[in-house]
């Protein structure tokens, strides 16, 4: 079980507002999370992920506490194992697609199963800038994978696929995600792109 209650200042194109969540993620679950523009989503993952640290806030995953602002406990990005998927998709210019896989992983049959999931054989040398946003996509998720993540966390990260490619991705995934017994939480505006995906759901509002 995951658990998380957060409250941070956040500020958006209204004014100042705040990011209160407490929520619970069953293990293994896949949860899409959701709420207007602005309210914080984008914010929350960053939070689990340990690159923004709320004013009050804990955060539990299994047995162990990652985050409680009152004892003082944060643990390190690193320290989480937590795969992440950015908006912008964050990927290094001067890495191949091999190269970006490698950095998350040494199992080089995990790193060709990776290649096939993501349809991505073809452009093993390629940069990103020599890849579409969509192969810029599947390559963000699959070096996420690569680190066998025990939480994932997914902003709009099937913004750029067709609707045949999202399908055949996505039942690619929840098998790896099972095996990996990997939690997910997905970001995304678009109930459509998270059907036959995730099982949960949480809205996130604004708080003034």
């Amino acid at each position: 079980m995951i658990k998380a209650t957060i409250h941070k200042k956040i500020k958006t194109y209204r004014g100042n507002s705040q990011l209160i969540v407490q929520a619970t993620f069953p293990l293994q679950s896949i949860t899409r999370v959701y709420g207007s523009s602005g309210s914080g989503k984008t914010t929350f993952l960053k939070i689990l992920a340990g690159l923004i640290t709320p004013e009050k806030g804990e955060i539990f995953v299994k047995e162990n506490c990652w985050l409680d602002t009152a004892k003082k406990i944060n643990w390190k990005p690193q320290q989480r194992r937590v795969g992440f998927v950015f908006q912008d998709y964050a990927l290094f210019p001067n890495m191949t697609v091999l190269e970006h896989l490698r950095y998350g992983t040494a199992d080089r049959p995990l790193i060709e199963r990776l290649l096939q999931i993501g349809r991505m054989e073809s452009f093993k040398q390629h940069k990103p800038q020599q890849l579409s946003g969509g192969q810029q996509q599947r390559l963000a998720i699959l070096r996420a994978l690569a680190l066998k993540p025990e939480l994932l966390l997914l902003d709009e990260a099937f913004s750029a696929l067709d609707d045949d490619l999202r399908e055949a991705l996505i039942i690619e995934l929840k098998v790896i995600l099972k095996e990996f017994n990997t939690t997910t939480i997905i970001v995304s505006h678009h109930l459509q792109e998270t059907v036959g995906f995730a099982d949960c759901a949480l809205k996130i509002e604004q708080e003034n």
